[in-house]
């Protein structure tokens, strides 16, 4: 068995769930309101036995970009005194749009005569995309499950409801619930306890807080539109939440206008970039991580003292071409220890090496182990060039994983430490995935998991981990622990432009 109790209205309805659902428990609970509050007081062992519920079935239309046979994937059930919350929607409506279905998700109205639904003046109707005479009255039976309602539309908004040309749309929709059901089962299989370990720290380091801070508040003392050159930070909702408020996002500074406000990103820019804002009068705000300038720093001295520098890192990432701006004729980039095995330097008895602040620190040990061999006399930085908020974080995946079957890393595809968190994870023999949110999620990545770890990258808001953990809690009860490793205490201070 799969563990999921459908419950479907209609005759049709239960017919069309079964041949889909053919490991599920498939009750009829007939037509309307009232055969519903007496379905539901009969089936409390059968509630008690699912790990799911599923009410399934077929719906009126109230949106008018709706179609016959498109799914309803309901965020909630609204009754005419209460409203029952499906927060399981959002995963659920992925997969099944995965299998090529329309998906539409949104409240669906329960009524008691589904005849007068379309009437604006009944209040609990009144912005819902669908409407149906069961899904309320049988979800609020079942809250100590999850559940979802699923429905396919047979009459849409521009024809009258139940009416006889519903027919050749009655077949469309009862296909959609028939291709429906197997997700809904795969659904129930995955829903079961879980335990999430939030590693600490996570989210948002010093450099990042300060980058956005500096934008909200250029912002403020300048006015919209405050350009910025490149992302902020490698987080897509931060730049979307940033945009919002004014914010014009820019590849290169001749897309900004003479005169206007720029922001540099934290990743670092080269001599060249403020050289082209200051001959065109640009009022420029350094919003560059202060452990980047350190390595800005570090490069400019080696390569005045004749040094050759190696900088490991990735040749296309943003700070590592900052870096090498400070010193383009001294500078060679590797990224692997095959590349350090083959840099060619112009005095292997005067070698420097540098460090991108981002990367995985057990990969940079490798790449320096295989550059100390080859160059004995090689001196590097003072101090660890790879940011303090980066070791953190992955020393925080690294006490996660042997008690994990998954880590879940929160982070876009372009962010250079949250990349490299999955890798520090997998290192460690631990399955990982980086998302950019909840909505990422799947039911093939979670089925049979029952540890599950949550990190998020330093440009990652702790918003999206919020979201990460409800949406497993909607799988099934969670127990969530804190796993501090170390806790931050960062600070840096604003440039003054913006103070």
């Amino acid at each position: 068995m799969s563990g999921l109790l459908a419950l479907t209205p209609l005759r049709a309805e239960h017919r069309a769930t079964r041949g889909g659902a053919r490991c599920a428990c498939v009750v009829r609970t007939g037509y309307g309101p009232r055969r519903s509050e007496q379905a539901i007081a009969t089936l409390e062992a059968d509630v008690r036995r699912a790990t799911a519920v599923a009410i399934m079935g077929v719906c009126g239309a109230l949106d008018p970009t709706l179609r016959a046979g498109d799914l309803v994937v309901a965020t909630e059930v609204r009754l005419d005194d209460g409203v029952v919350p499906i927060p399981v929607a959002p995963l659920l409506a992925e997969a099944l749009r995965a299998t090529g279905l329309r998906v539409r998700t949104g409240p669906i109205a329960s009524v008691r005569d589904v005849r007068t639904s379309a009437a604006s003046r009944i209040p609990h109707v009144s912005g819902a995309v669908a409407v149906d005479m069961e899904s309320g009255w049988l979800a609020r039976g079942v809250r100590e499950r999850p559940v979802a309602v699923v429905r396919a539309v047979v009459d849409t908004a521009d024809r009258r409801l139940l009416s006889p040309s519903t027919v050749p749309a009655g077949i469309r929709a009862l296909r959609a619930v028939h291709r429906a059901a197997p997700v809904l089962e795969h659904w129930a299989r995955t829903c079961q306890p879980r335990r999430v370990l939030l590693a600490g720290p996570r989210s948002f380091c010093a450099g990042v807080e300060r980058a956005i801070d500096i934008v909200e508040r250029a912002l403020d003392r300048y006015g919209a539109p405050v350009y910025v050159r490149r992302q902020i930070v490698h987080n897509t909702h931060v730049v979307e939440a940033l945009e919002a408020r004014g914010a014009v996002f820019v590849e290169e500074l001749s897309e900004v206008p003479n005169g206007a406000c720029v922001v540099l990103a934290a990743h670092g820019v080269g001599p060249a970039v403020y050289a082209e804002a200051e001959a065109r009068s640009l009022a420029v705000v350094d919003a560059t991580c202060p452990l980047v300038t350190k390595v800005h720093v570090e490069a400019r001295r080696f390569a005045r003292d004749g040094y050759g520098i190696v900088l490991v890192g990735h040749p296309d990432h943003e700070e590592v071409q900052g870096t090498i701006g400070e010193a383009p004729e001294a500078i060679r980039v590797v990224d692997s220890v095959e590349a350090a095995r083959q840099v060619d330097v112009h005095d292997p008895d005067h070698v420097a090496f540098l460090t991108q602040t981002t990367l995985a620190v057990d990969e940079v040990q490798d790449i320096l182990g295989a550059l100390g061999e080859r160059f004995p006399s090689m001196i590097g930085p003072r101090a660890d060039d790879v940011c303090y908020a980066t070791q953190n974080r992955q020393e925080a995946v690294r006490a996660l994983a042997p008690e994990c079957d998954l880590i879940l890393v929160v982070g876009s595809r372009n962010s250079s430490n949250s990349n490299r968190l999955v890798e520090v994870a997998e290192r460690r023999g631990c399955r990982a995935r980086l998302i950019e949110d909840a909505g990422e999620l799947d039911l093939d990545l979670l089925h049979g998991v029952s540890n599950i770890g949550v990190t998020a990258g330093a440009s990652a808001p702790e918003s999206l981990v919020d979201g990460v953990v409800e949406a497993l809690a909607t799988l099934g009860p969670v127990e969530v622990v804190e796993r501090e490793v170390v806790r931050e205490s960062m600070h840096f201070a604003l440039p003054v432009e913006v103070r």
